[in-house]
């Protein structure tokens, strides 16, 4: 019956081999890059937790190849299999620098608040590494390529330096825009307070501005009022000498 050898990827980090207990399935394991350790746990076989990922996975893949080749039963997991794992499949084909801004664009849509929103952006605005800042080297660098090429195709290669200038024109009107972005969707901290009971009485009691109105047109409208008891009637004038 063979011998079944499980290689694992540990929470520490490390890779370690165990079920070879043989001296053969241990060489194997040596000459991948496995350093055996042998204490009272028994013999296993384990990777450094500062060996790269790249190399945990390389030298997994080969001891499993070669156990394998020896008859040996390996467990080995997808995450630590070179065989098992494809390069990523970009949704444009070769054109893979769009398959990133694509991208982008999916986590922009999907940010859940300013914070979320204003990192993803970076990617685009970082001043030294963002897309905006990349295109701009790009487009630059087309112009002075044509300029060097053909020394007649200088209208193409000028438009090629107005399109990068336009590219910096975006990327002057963005600046220093993370702190605003940071902040969108933040909620009010504007306060009102809450009406007491004395302004709810003051309200019942308010007159309403139609009955002012109401008010002020019947006042109008009627006729003068009687003089009072107590005025004096006028003085009649005396008569002429």
């Amino acid at each position: 019956m063979p011998t079944s050898i499980t290689i694992t990827s540990e929470f520490s980090g490390s890779v370690v081999a165990k079920g070879a207990t043989d001296d053969l399935s241990a060489q194997l394991l040596r000459h991948a890059g496995f350093k055996q350790i042998d204490d009272w746990h028994g013999r296993r076989h384990r990777l450094p937790t500062t060996t790269p990922l790249a190399d945990q996975v390389a030298i997994a893949s080969h001891a499993a190849e070669m156990l394998r080749a020896a008859r040996y039963d390996v467990t080995l997991p997808p995450s630590l299999d070179t065989a098992r794992m494809s390069p990523p499949v970009h949704a444009l084909g070769p054109y893979a620098a769009g398959a990133e801004l694509l991208s982008i664009t999916d986590q922009i849509r999907a940010a859940e608040d300013g914070a979320s929103l204003q990192r993803t952006v970076d990617h685009l605005l970082h001043p030294e590494h963002g897309a905006l800042e990349h295109v701009r080297e790009a487009l630059e660098a087309a112009g002075e390529q044509i300029n060097d090429l053909d020394d007649d195709a200088y209208a193409l290669a000028d438009r090629f330096g107005f399109a990068s200038e336009f590219v910096s024109s975006a990327q002057s009107e963005l600046v220093d825009s993370e702190a605003e972005l940071r902040r969108v969707g933040a909620a009010s901290t504007s306060y009102s307070p809450a009406p007491t009971v004395r302004d709810h009485r003051d309200a019942a009691l308010a007159t309403s501005p139609a009955a002012n109105q109401a008010k002020v047109s019947s006042a109008s409208s009627s006729p003068s009022a009687p003089c009072s008891a107590t005025s004096h009637p006028p003085r009649a004038s005396s008569p002429r000498r």
